[in-house]
């Protein structure tokens, strides 16, 4: 399930960043999050006659991942277009928050408790929602206005190489996209193996899994209100250079730890520190990043992330299986200083510098 729905970000997400800032992003947003409705609708329908299969859910999940691509990517230029440069960090936090809240805190407990009463009702809620969120995207007229200027047509090739070619020029964003993706490889990679960890390693019953998690989840709702008065304070490059030391320190102590009381402590605050990073981050993708490039940018950002995601994952349990559970903690440390000694010189200044357009 996981491998299907994070494919379709490998292949598709780079064209999907093209094609977003060739078309009206309003109008794909909306047909897409149609299309992820009729699938959601078919599969509730299947599961509430008995004729759902394994495989029926792989595709859902697939076709949805591929749809919800290239929604994410035109939804992710919206905070532009809506919200003054200065109000950004505040937005993108909100954004972060509701995300977490709905996908760590909410949803996970409520799904469920539906499916205990009901299999088929995880996904008619699910349905209703979207249903709900597509309609109040149709009250911003602004998304679906024309995009000013001409747009050139180009082979979908040519935009590609285009915007991942700018995006290797420019050395602040570079930084920023890389040290992202050796944190979600380094996340991915100990996360991959926490449920164990807590079990084997801290002695724990399996239920105190779930407690820890949500005792992440509320340091990630911190992280999110928090990040726009660290990222004023210190700027925005410092901030995201403190989140990564930060998150690489919490990896050293869980991976050392036998604590119940300090693993707890590492969980919410390397929750917090990350939240803090895609807050900022996300800033510095919109305010770097020339509109007309926006997707293509974005796109290869969220592609290289989710490609790091289940590699990381993957080594995690080889390391585990090898070298016992500390292993997947104490391995990501060196990558990630790694990462920050390569990234200081350029994201170390606290100033933002204006996009090149």
């Amino acid at each position: 399930m996981t491998a299907a729905g994070l494919l379709p970000w490998l292949l598709v997400g780079i064209p999907a960043g093209a094609l977003v800032d060739r078309l009206n992003r309003g109008v794909l947003i909306v047909v897409c999050d149609l299309a992820r409705l009729g699938l959601l609708s078919a599969l509730g329908t299947a599961v509430a006659f008995g004729h759902a299969t394994i495989w029926l859910v792989y595709t859902v999940a697939f076709l949805g991942g591929v749809g919800q691509t290239f929604r994410d990517t035109a939804a992710s230029t919206l905070v532009p277009e809506l919200v003054e440069p200065q109000q950004r960090d505040r937005a993108n936090g909100w954004l972060t928050n509701v995300r977490n809240a709905g996908d760590e805190l909410v949803g996970p407990p409520l799904g469920g408790y539906l499916f205990g009463v009901a299999a088929a009702l995880p996904f008619v809620l699910n349905a209703g929602l979207l249903a709900a969120g597509t309609a109040l995207i149709c009250t911003l007229p602004l998304l679906f206005r024309p995009r000013p200027g001409k747009r050139r047509r180009r082979r979908l090739r040519a935009d590609i190489a285009t915007g991942v070619g700018w995006l290797a020029r420019h050395r602040r964003l570079r930084a920023v996209v890389a040290l992202g993706g050796v944190l979600a490889f380094t996340d991915a990679a100990w996360f991959a193996v926490l449920v164990l960890y807590v079990r084997d390693t801290l002695g724990l019953p399996e239920a105190a899994f779930g407690v820890l998690l949500s005792v992440g989840a509320v340091g990630g709702l911190l992280g999110g209100f928090g990040a726009e008065f660290v990222a004023r304070r210190v700027g925005a490059g410092p901030a995201l250079l403190g989140a990564a030391g930060v998150a690489a320190a919490c990896q050293l102590a869980l991976g050392l730890t036998a604590s119940s009381a300090v693993a707890a402590a590492c969980l919410a605050v390397s929750s917090c520190v990350f939240s803090i990073f895609l807050v900022v981050s996300a800033t510095l993708l919109q305010t770097l990043t020339p509109d007309r490039l926006y997707g293509r940018i974005v796109s290869a950002n969220r592609t290289l992330v989710s490609g790091m995601e289940p590699l990381g994952a993957l080594s995690g349990g080889l390391a585990a299986s090898a070298w016992g559970l500390r292993a997947p903690f104490l391995l990501g440390v060196p990558l990630v200083c790694l990462a920050l000694v390569l990234s200081v010189r350029v994201l170390g200044s606290a100033g933002t510098p204006p996009a090149d357009r």
